[in-house]
């Protein structure tokens, strides 16, 4: 059953703004929700607009403005304002040239005529003017440009429309009036301006259809206030009475009731700026809450608090032992055999720089004897049987009988060994 009632309010409120929007198609729904309120407590339908702050002000209506401006093409393009004017002050003429020469109708905000008003045109009036209409409140802004063209040929004085504004081509020194009227209520004064913004509150009970709601509440901006029903009458609705100056035209419900519920729209109306906005809420009123609970205070025998007992539980300790993983082993594998391959490298590197470094060694003995063989004159050998009878004769001379004198044999020793000596340089140099 609750979850039959979550989507019937679901569906309310995803439904209920379309429908509410068709069914009145004279006033923009801006703003559509369901509220739930216990019975008993106060409710509080929130209504704000800022754009409803629009009461006439304490310095005569500044709200509407009208202003003329004129753009000059030489000697330079230039944006010159003429004079604007308001209905609670006088015209200002900005240029004193001007000042008595281009004046506005002092009833323009009367009769909705703001037409400028040239006199003794000159050379330098020559321009495109606007005429701009401005009412801050209502956030309106309308403009009318016309073209003054100045001549010294009364043939060709004329008025007409090239297509984007109307063109004057006027005769120096006569009078020209540039029209610029306006006769909506907006910017007149026939109808005064606050009894144009209204406020008011309807209430729709369940099962009666729109047309047969009722009115519970009336505001002005002027101050009037006409209250409907028992419910007002009773003190349990208001609406502040600051609604106007504050933009809060908040409904306030107080002492809840079943009979309460239903539908309750504030509707928004401004009848110059053309403003309607209508904001509606569902109201709904469930049963009241049940009171809190509230406990006595315990009242202790001489004043003494009972001393509090409290256990203290010892903590339990579990140890959980988890199994090893398979990959556990694998990975303790890996890394010896990552070790292993890297210390065989580092060997089989050691190897071949010692090989190296060798064959390097022999290279350069090889190449030191070669070099020690070569002579100047060309590269001289000695077949190994040449050096065979050079070793034998040395041996034949140093073999000598040792019976001889002593001094005797030391003269034969070098006589002989002179001889081998000469013998064996005498071989070499075959």
């Amino acid at each position: 059953m609750h979850l039959d009632m979550t989507a019937l309010q679901i569906l309310a409120v995803l439904l209920l703004p379309g429908a509410w929007c068709q069914s009145n198609n004279n006033n923009v729904v801006v703003e559509a929700k369901n509220i739930t309120i216990p019975a008993g407590s106060e409710a509080v339908l929130p209504c704000h607009s800022p754009r409803m702050v629009w009461t006439r002000d304490r310095l005569k209506d500044r709200q509407r403005v009208v202003h003329w401006d004129v753009v000059r093409s030489s000697p330079e393009y230039s944006v010159e304002r003429v004079l604007d004017m308001s209905p609670g002050a006088r015209q200002r003429v900005y240029n004193s040239i001007n000042k008595g020469r281009v004046f506005l109708p002092d009833t323009a905000f009367t009769d909705g005529n703001f037409s400028l008003v040239i006199n003794n045109v000159v050379a330098t009036d020559k321009g495109v003017y606007t005429c701009n209409l401005h009412h801050h409140y209502c956030q309106i802004h309308q403009s009318i440009q016309i073209q003054l063209n100045v001549t010294k040929s009364a043939r060709r004085e004329k008025r007409y429309w090239d297509g984007e504004k109307t063109v004057f081509v006027v005769l120096l020194g006569s009078s020209v009036v540039l029209p610029c009227v306006n006769r909506r209520s907006l910017w007149r004064e026939g109808l005064q301006e606050d009894q144009q913004q209204v406020a008011h509150w309807d209430f729709q009970a369940p099962g009666v259809r729109a047309n047969k709601a009722e009115r519970l509440v009336d505001l002005y901006a002027s101050g009037e206030r006409r209250d409907y029903g028992l419910l007002f009458a009773q003190r349990r609705m208001s609406v502040e009475e600051d609604a106007f100056t504050l933009g809060d035209f908040s409904l306030t419900i107080s002492d809840l009731r079943p009979d309460d519920k239903g539908l309750y729209s504030c509707h928004l109306h401004h009848h110059y700026c053309g403003l309607q906005e209508r904001r509606i809420f569902r109201l709904t009123v469930v049963p009241a809450l049940p009171p809190a609970p509230t406990t006595s205070p315990r009242i202790f025998q001489n004043d003494v608090p009972e001393p509090r007992l409290e256990e203290v539980e010892s903590p339990h300790v579990v140890n959980v032992i988890l199994p090893e993983h398979r990959g556990y082993f694998v990975q303790h594998l890996g890394y010896f055999l990552a070790t292993f391959i890297l210390l065989a490298v580092i060997v089989v590197a050691v190897v071949v720089l010692t090989r190296r470094r060798k064959k390097r060694e022999m290279d350069f003995e090889l190449r030191r004897y070669d070099r020690g063989s070569m002579m100047s004159g060309g590269e001289m050998t000695l077949d190994s049987t040449e050096l065979r009878a050079c070793n034998q004769e040395l041996r034949a001379c140093n073999q000598e009988p040792l019976n001889s004198d002593f001094k005797n044999n030391l003269l034969k020793e070098r006589g002989m060994a002179k001889d081998c000596n000469m013998d064996f340089e005498g071989k070499m140099w075959k």
